[in-house]
């Protein structure tokens, strides 16, 4: 027969309220849908069945007892549970004519229909066992493996064969927050090439094809890149930061603008103002028209981006044209992890800011919503229910209380005789103190 000292009792009264606290310690009281278009973590209802997401207000309030896939953190994403475009009404957010319009500004990409990956496999985190890193840009999630980080596990079911209606490139979202990829590498299997302590993010090979800054930094120091040189070679690291202290003669080829090596490297620099000093200046940037200066206007402040890895600029194209798909995967599928401080480290001149602008999470982090602190998150349960009495009218709460001190007191006497006799309570003993409670008020 089990038995407990009251001192375990407590001990796992404390254990399972920390545990409570830590899993739910905000408020899921307010859908987020008055707050418009924000980063936030959205949840996938598969009950439902339409491809539309909600917060995590509502994925508590609303749909708890519906089977949901948690998409992690989106941005400028709206809650689509108060809108016609469910049917599932809302119990959060009420309107007095109806549903609210469809969000129209929202992107619903291939996580919609609980795919990640360029691989395109459904996710299962009961059966996944491989780390999954997620793109700074698209806010999809990545396989170590799909990143030539490290082979792919032989239990894994085989990639799904790409298809026209879904293309290889990762479609516009984000699966932190990053928040964005885990510490510990996949479970049971060695290192990865590449370990999360060596870099801050990631952004996909696709994602990197189509912005400006992100192809011009990639392989250079700082951003690092995985490739290789045929079929046949083991994958390899370009980008080292600490290659930036060294000059390093890629080859006789890679001659580019103002006859500069690529190659070339600068010492890392904490702090932007310190990082133009440090790096080389260029007149132009590559493929720019040279104009002639102003006046007495101030002269344009330098491109001091570093020169582009030719063999980084190689699977890059290959990425960027799509026609030559296998040739990326062979030779690199283009994604990069850029190094701690990436941020302090782009250049700031007219040609290179554009790109940064037009992509404002290269610029500064993105600030994900999160819902407010549940006031009575971590309290005990005698705190949580002096907490509930104190909301009860004034004659409620007496008589709770003198309820209450009633049946201390007749459980005080129903264990005395235990006490006396140093006989030991069992988990039957208590049992049976309320079953004869519940009868009693039963006849009465």
């Amino acid at each position: 027969m089990a038995t407990m000292k009251i001192s375990d009792i407590l001990a796992s009264q404390v254990s399972l309220l920390q545990e409570a606290s830590e899993a739910l310690p905000h408020q899921f009281s307010q859908c987020t849908y008055n707050l418009g278009y924000i980063r936030q973590a959205v949840y996938l209802c598969r009950t439902c069945s339409q491809r539309r997401g909600i917060c995590s207000a509502c994925s508590i309030a609303c749909h708890s007892d519906h089977d949901q896939l948690e998409l992690f953190p989106k941005r400028k994403f709206r809650c689509d549970c108060p809108t016609a475009a469910l049917a599932h009404p809302c119990s959060l957010h009420h309107k007095a004519d109806g549903q609210e319009p469809v969000n129209a500004l929202n992107e619903y990409g291939r996580n919609f229909d609980g795919v990640f990956c360029r691989c395109g496999r459904e996710y299962d985190a009961q059966t996944e066992i491989e780390t999954m890193i997620q793109c700074l840009a698209c806010e999809d999630w990545y396989h170590e493996s799909c990143l030539n980080l490290r082979e792919r596990p032989i239990s894994r079911a085989p990639t799904p064969e790409p298809s026209a209606e879904a293309p290889s490139q990762a479609e516009g979202q984000e699966l932190d927050d990053a928040d964005a990829h885990s510490e510990a590498s996949s479970s049971g299997l060695p290192p990865a090439l590449i370990t999360a302590s060596m870099y801050d993010v990631l952004v996909c090979g696709a994602c990197v094809a189509k912005i400006d800054t992100l192809r011009r930094y990639a392989g250079t120091p700082g951003v690092l890149m995985v490739v290789r040189d045929t079929l046949g070679d083991k994958w390899k690291i370009i980008g080292h930061p600490e290659d930036q202290n060294a000059h390093v003669d890629i080859g006789a080829e890679s001659k580019l603008v103002d006859g500069a090596t690529a190659g070339d490297k600068r010492p890392l620099s904490p702090s932007v103002d310190e990082t133009q000093q440090a790096k080389r200046p260029r007149t132009s940037s590559p493929g720019a028209e040279s104009k002639p200066s102003t006046e007495s206007s101030a002269p344009a402040q330098p491109c001091l981006a570093p020169c582009p890895n030719p063999q980084a600029q190689e699977v890059l194209s290959a990425v960027k044209d799509g026609s030559s798909r296998e040739s990326a995967v062979s030779l690199g599928a283009g994604d990069i992890f850029l190094t701690h401080g990436w941020r302090d480290r782009w250049c700031r001149c007219s040609s290179c800011s554009p790109s940064l602008e037009a992509n404002s999470f290269l610029l500064e982090e993105d600030e994900t919503y999160e819902p407010p602190e549940d006031p009575d998150s971590g309290l005990s349960l005698e705190e949580l229910g002096l907490r509930a009495l104190g909301r009860l009218p004034r004659e409620k709460a007496l008589n709770g209380i003198q309820a209450f001190n009633e049946m201390r007191d007749q459980l005080m006497s129903h264990l005395r005789p235990f006490a006396e006799q140093d006989k030991e309570v069992t988990e039957a003993d208590i049992k049976a103190f309320f079953e004869a409670k519940m009868s009693g008020n039963e006849s009465k």
